[in-house]
């Protein structure tokens, strides 16, 4: 079976109602399976609740000791991941950071890429604000609606 033979048949089962196929010759086998669909959406946000109770003593005062946080952190907002992926914070290792803690972000602008199936999405902010903290790092796997970052609107 070469290469043309087996993007055919990928494509079949793309487009087919078939969730595996598997064939099998004298010295020859192969399973194809269809993974779960990828839905491309914007970016969710939610309001991020205060830190609970039940959240370690050590992340209290330094949340509220940096400078940069905001006083109450009822008025931050997540940037979720639309996808399951790999997180990454610039287009490549010799490009720049699409964003660090401090910057200021507009809705629309890249805020970074998730990875998922060779595919590279862009992720962009929803909303204006400050990018108060970064919640994932980078090259590391992410999960649907995950928190990426913490923004304080403007």
């Amino acid at each position: 079976m070469d290469l043309k033979e087996i993007q055919t048949l990928i494509k079949f089962i793309s487009e087919s109602g078939v969730d595996e196929v598997d064939i099998e010759k004298k010295d020859f086998k192969i399973s194809i399976r269809k993974a779960a669909p990828v839905i491309q959406a914007a970016p969710q946000h939610v309001v991020q609740a205060t830190i609970p109770a039940s959240a370690p003593a050590a992340a209290q005062p330094v949340a509220s000791a940096s400078p940069a946080a905001p006083a109450a952190d009822d008025n931050l907002i997540t940037i979720n991941s639309p996808m399951i992926g790999t997180f990454y914070r610039s287009s490549s290792p010799d490009k720049p950071l699409f964003v660090n803690v401090g910057d200021e972000v507009k809705a629309g602008s890249v805020v970074c890429i998730v990875e998922a199936m060779k595919l590279f999405n862009e992720i962009e902010s929803e909303i204006s604000g400050k990018i108060v903290k970064i919640l994932v790092d980078n090259a590391t796997p992410v999960e649907y609606d995950q928190p990426l970052f913490l923004v304080e609107p403007n």
